[in-house]
This record gives structure tokens, sequence and C-alpha cells, in this order.
């Protein structure tokens, strides 16, 4: 039977929708979108950014090869068919330089499609996603012929999703993701004017794409004025586009997070294990990884990602997850540096996913809506999910089980170091917290196939077979 499935993060989108046909990913177009396709695709720049990875690999389709499709995709005067994109991630998800990446992505494609008359008309940053650490442009139809005087219709939406977020952090270390997973448009320009005071207008870029812009909106929002018009007779042109963007490049490029330091970061070098309990943790990942190639795996709480790569040995994709940004920031660095298409480091906390979020709750999905692990890592977690993040034992191990996915987890006694630094300046009621009650609550949903105590004696190494599912 055919699964079909609707995109709903598309729907906001008049000229094309989105739907999965079984693992297949196709676009329908109206007929305005299909002539701008037309022309897209004999250009230059369109063809050199799909060979080098930057768009998405995308061809068109005769409608006799797309199955039939529910009637809430519309009528559409043409289809496309784009790569499969192993997992769907969220800018709110993203850490600092994977934003800044994924923003002079934008920014370069938009330059070379202005040297061929071509514009895009939005600067979304849900337009970007990834494989394994490169980003790539996934929506086509935001690529259109270029109005003569016309501005860029997606600078201020480029501000607000990707400029402010990073001079957020860049500025003043304050977060993005809140800001962005808080509001699907992201950072407005006058809450920006009002976080960039003092000293801080001062800084690059915020007296003209902040301070300025906040002044423009307010002004526009009292007038009954065609602002386009008004450019279009002031004799707006191409190279003040042009301009704009390189300036933006520059100023995105230069844009660092100083923050060297945070809980966990340091944590691989902080640890208890003795180098043989490290080798021993290691072997026993890639014995547990190795029975079998998984399409997808889940690394909750991967820290670095030392054991992520591990099982990317033995996997088409994996996502690597942990709560600390700073530890997720340096595996992107190094994935990038490696060139490693095989990994996507996430930054999750998985006391807090996000939920579903945008219109009817359908545009963003929460996290276990996506697409589910076959073998989910969990090592070196648990007590801060049970201590740290006070969720019940039994709980926590119930949610691994949804997942409906192989599992090697880890359990840690009390007696360790590291369980004992998080009950520090706290009463310890943590009377589930306990390895009877842990294995109680994992029997009850898995078959345990190979367990193994390290050398210390306070860490257990699990790996399980959902009983529902024997793979």
């Amino acid at each position: 039977m055919t699964d079909i499935r609707l995109e709903p993060g598309s729907f906001r989108d008049r000229h094309g929708r989105v739907f999965y046909v079984d693992d297949q990913v196709y676009r329908g177009l109206s007929a305005k979108a299909l002539a701008d396709w037309e022309s897209l695709a004999h250009s230059d720049f369109f063809e050199r950014s799909m060979v080098r990875g930057d768009i998405v690999a995308t061809q068109r389709v005769d409608p006799k090869q797309v199955p039939s499709v529910s009637t809430h995709a519309g009528t559409w005067a043409g289809f496309l068919r784009h790569a499969t994109v192993p997992f769907v991630s969220y800018p709110y998800e993203w850490s600092f330089s994977m934003l800044q990446d994924a923003a002079q992505l934008h920014l370069r494609l938009l330059a070379e499609a202005l040297e061929e008359d071509f514009i895009l008309k939005d600067a979304s940053a849900y337009n970007v996603q990834w494989l394994g650490a490169a980003p790539v442009f996934i929506d086509i139809p935001s690529f259109e012929h270029r109005a003569p005087g016309h501005p860029w219709a997606g600078y201020r939406q480029f501000c607000q999703l990707f400029l402010y977020p990073l001079m957020l952090q860049a500025y003043k270390d304050i977060s993005f993701r809140p800001w962005l997973r808080g509001q699907i448009d992201g950072v407005e320009p006058h809450t920006m004017a009002g976080l960039f005071t003092g000293r801080f207008r001062f800084k690059p870029g915020v007296l003209t794409h902040v301070t300025l812009q906040a002044k423009l909106q307010a002004k526009a929002s009292d007038t009954q004025r065609n602002v386009k018009s008004d450019l279009e007779r002031a004799g707006f042109n191409k190279a003040m586009i042009q301009a704009n963007v390189k300036r933006l490049r520059r100023l995105v490029e230069r844009l660092t997070w100083r923050r060297s330091r945070s809980e966990w970061s340091h944590y691989t070098e902080l640890d208890h294990y003795s180098d043989a309990d490290k080798n021993a943790k290691a072997d026993f990942v890639h014995r547990a990884a190795a029975t079998r190639h998984w399409a997808l795996v889940w690394d909750i709480g991967a820290n670095t990602g030392a054991f992520s790569r591990i099982a990317a040995d033995h996997a088409d994709y994996v996502v690597a997850m942990d709560a600390d940004e700073l530890a997720v920031e340096r595996m992107f660095i190094s994935l990038r540096e490696q060139n490693d298409s095989r990994i996507l480091p996430l930054v999750v906390n998985l006391a807090d996913t996000s939920p579903d979020l945008g219109w009817r709750g359908m545009e963003r999905k929460s996290l276990t809506k996506r697409q589910s692990p076959q073998l989910t890592l969990c090592l070196a977690l648990i007590h801060h999910i049970v201590i740290g993040a006070n969720i019940p034992l039994p709980e926590f191990v119930d949610w691994l089980a949804e997942l409906k996915s192989a599992l090697i987890i880890e359990f840690i006694s009390k007696q360790d170091p590291m369980v004992q630094q998080l009950l520090r300046n706290k009463d310890d009621v943590y009377e589930d917290y306990d390895e009877t009650i842990f294995k109680e609550s994992l029997t009850r949903a898995y078959t345990i196939t190979d367990e193994q105590t390290l050398g210390n004696g306070n860490r257990i190494l699990y790996f399980a077979q959902p009983k529902s599912n024997s793979a």
C-alpha cells in the first residue's frame, strides 16, 4: 500500500506543497512556480549549487510518475522530486556555528542568484537542512526572477531568523534557541532594539540592521503608503541589494561566540573512567552496534560524539543530541573539519524537547514525530535525567521504550563520583534511582542480550532489544 503523507510545514507556501510518497519527497508547483522552475533549472548558478551540494538534489518528474495524492495537496501544474534529508531539524536545535553556516549558505546562494537576475523571495532559516555537518538549501520555489526596482523582500526575515539570533549570542552570550523556539517568525526588530541599548548599539551591524530597521518598521506601520512603489520610483536597483548582501556576508562571517566552558563540555576531560574502562565501554558499544546495520541511530547525551562515531560505522545516519550547546558546538566543528556527512549534531534537552509548533501545532514537529531510530545510545545519561532533571526513572525507561528501538544504555550507581557530584547540595530523595528498579523497568519492555560491568563496579552497560520488536 502506498504511504502518502502531506508535509504540514509547507502549507504557508501558496506556490507549492511538499508531500511524501513512501520514502520519496515530492513538491507540487503552481503555474507561476513551475515557470520559475523552468528558468531556474537552466541557470548556471543553480546547477553549480546542486553539484557542490549547497542545494538539495532536485529534478522535475512526469505527473504520471507521481502516485495519486490526497485532494488536500491541491491541483498542481507540475511536480519536482527532491533527494531525501536523513533527519529534519530546526534552528532552535542548532549550535551557534550551525546557524552561522546556514546563514552564510543562504547569503552565498542569494549573491550567486542575483548575478543571473534571480532572487530569494524569503529568507527563512527553516529553508536549510543538514547532511551531517553540511547545510543544504531545500526550498526550491524560494528562487524567482527579480522584479526590477523591487527590494530583497527577505531581508527582514533574514535578520529575524539568522542575524539577530547570531548577534544575541555573539554580543551578549544569550542563547538564541529559546527565542527561535518561542516565536516561529524569529526575533522582531523592536524587540532586538530594546535589548541592544547603551554601548551595545555600537557593536558592528547593530545601528544599520537593528536600530534603523526598528525605526523603519515603526514608521511603516503608521503609513498607508506603498513602500515597494516608493522604492521603485526612487530607482532601487540590483546593485543596492548586492551591496547589502556583501555587507551581511562580511558581518555574519565575523560574528563569534567566545564561551570556552560549560557545565559538561569538558566531561570527556574530567570523567572518572580508567583507561581500561574507557576501552571496555568503547568495545561494548562497537560490539552491540555491529550486530546489524542500522538505518538511523540516536545518540542521546552524546557530549562531543565519541560513541556517535562508533555507531556511525554501522549505520546510515546518526543523530547526536546533547543539552550542552558548547559540547555540541565542539562536536559540530570537529565533524565539519572532517567533512563528516554521517552524523548530525543537535542541541536537545530530553527533559524539555521541542514540541509541535506553528499553525495548529503542525508546522514544526516534535522530536519523536519526525523519524524513529532503530538503535538508541543512552550512555552516561540516566543520572542526569533522574537526578538532574527530577524525572522518575521508570518514566524515562518508558519513554525510551516508546521509541521501539534497540537500546545501548549505561546505568551508573550512586557511588560513582559523577552521580555524587549531581547529588552535592541536594537531598537524596531519589529512591527510584536504584539498579534493581532500573533493571526491573528495563526488562518490562526489553530483552537484555548483552551486559557488562566496568572495572570500577559502578557502571553497567546493557544492550537490549524491545520485546514488541525483535529487530
